[in-house]
């Protein structure tokens, strides 16, 4: 029976694996699974096997998978609007922006269909600003990931991500990341903003320092830049506060906090913040938000788009928002990312030949395995794919980051039965590379 069983699964994954192979561009290296379906924290291959989902289809899936209130809120809109374009006014779009407005702060909200049309979004705006004086350049940061348009490469701080697109977009260039020296060292005339995010998620869950979040708000105010927040992946309540510079800085005004840095983190708004990821729970909605006086600068004509903010997508959004809320589930991912993160701390000091560091908030959680391990010497595969591999094995997802770190980021209900489940998968891999 279990033969039969394996020879079924062959079959179907080899018939789609074909299919893709005739008529998908290859521009993925995919893992060799095909998903069927999913339920909660959980997706199921064509075979049947289920997998406890870490991964969250990167950062997405906020509320797990088949949400039933989601396809409500898909169904009851459905019935009504589609989508008419941006000619015309809509009530859930007003709706989400103003939620949005609320949890960040005054400002106004542009949406789109993914985060890196949000960030693109956030270039123009630059741009705009700086147009009148001929400033058009932005300063991002070495390890950062923006998207794959031709800017968006250009704004990334991974060369993996440009080699074959040169010559790059000009108006972007690179400083070391948490280095408020070096950001102030590459300014120049032409400088109009700076782009980072609060945490790096593509390559290994790095944080932003407090200092460096405040030190980049001074330096703006003092030569008169943009500051633009990329929390694509960092957002939506997944580190435990709506977006992760709110996670980094919640403390540091507290007199307790060993950080002393005044009370500037109580003040601190950046100048525009692109999200997408979990802001629709899988369904595809991007944004980005313009704080005042700036929210005006892309007047009618100068950006557009034609399926952004569409009904359909503003009313899933709005229902994960309320969910969220109602749920409590920012206390959750708080609450169990505490948990997650001890249990690791643990393993680390159980295996400190194999594992070397775990870092992050809520549930943005990377585990960074050390790459001299004996374990991984056997393979050309860097560490990370061949952790995530096993992990397959074992029925658990994860994201691969850098070469030597997995990520963790699950649905922000995941439960606590979930995440021990998950970590005694990890532990048992570990356990394996240890010997």
């Amino acid at each position: 029976m279990a033969g039969e069983m394996k020879t079924v699964k062959a079959d179907r994954l080899s018939e789609i694996r074909k299919l893709f192979q005739r008529n998908v561009v290859p521009t993925y290296a995919r893992f060799d699974l095909a998903l069927d379906h999913g339920e909660g924290s959980y997706v199921f291959d064509v075979a049947g096997k289920r997998y406890l989902d870490l991964g969250g289809g990167i950062a997405v899936c906020a509320l797990g998978h088949a949400n039933p209130e989601i396809t409500d809120a898909l169904l009851e809109q459905s019935r009504k609007l589609l989508h008419v374009s941006n000619l015309y006014f809509t009530k859930p779009q007003a709706q989400l922006a103003e939620a949005l407005v609320r949890l960040i702060g005054p400002g106004r909200c542009f949406f789109c269909n993914s985060g890196a049309e949000a960030n693109e979004g956030l270039y123009k705006l630059a741009r705009k600003f700086g147009h009148d004086e001929g400033r058009y350049e932005v300063l991002t940061t070495d390890g950062s990931f923006h998207g794959r348009t031709l800017a968006g490469i250009a704004a990334t701080g991974q060369e993996k991500v440009k080699k074959g697109f040169e010559p790059m977009m000009d108006g972007f260039r690179q400083v070391p990341f948490n280095d408020l020296d070096a950001m102030r060292a590459a300014i120049t005339p032409q400088t109009a903003a700076i782009l980072v995010e609060s945490i790096q998620g593509e390559s290994g869950i790095t944080v932003a320092t407090p200092e460096y979040l405040l030190g980049l708000r001074k330096l703006c105010d003092e030569r008169r830049l943009l500051l633009l927040l990329d929390e694509v992946q960092a957002g939506h309540f997944r580190t435990g506060r709506f977006h992760g510079w709110q996670r980094v800085l919640e403390n540091v005004s507290d007199p307790r906090s060993q950080v002393a840095l005044g009370n500037g983190a109580a003040e601190f708004l950046p100048d525009a913040v692109s999200m997408a990821k979990s802001l629709g729970g899988g369904f595809p909605i991007g944004a980005f938000w313009v704080r005042e006086p700036y929210a005006d600068l892309l007047a009618a004509g100068t950006h557009a788009t034609t399926f952004g903010g569409n009904p359909l997508g503003c009313a899933v959004a709005l229902k994960v928002l309320e969910i969220i809320e109602r749920d409590q589930l920012a206390d959750n991912a708080r609450e169990i990312g505490r948990f997650i993160n001890g249990e690791l701390q643990r393993l680390i000091r159980k295996f400190p030949a194999v594992l070397k560091e775990a870092r992050g908030f809520g549930l943005m959680i990377g585990l960074e395995f050390r790459a001299d391990a004996p374990a991984f010497g056997g393979s050309e595969k860097p560490p990370a794919l061949q952790v995530v591999e096993r992990l397959h094995a074992a029925g658990v997802l994860t994201i691969p980051a850098g070469t030597s770190v997995i990520r963790l980021l699950p649905a922000l209900n995941l439960t606590r039965p979930e995440a021990m489940e998950g970590l005694r998968a990890i532990e048992a891999v570990v356990a394996e590379l240890a010997t």
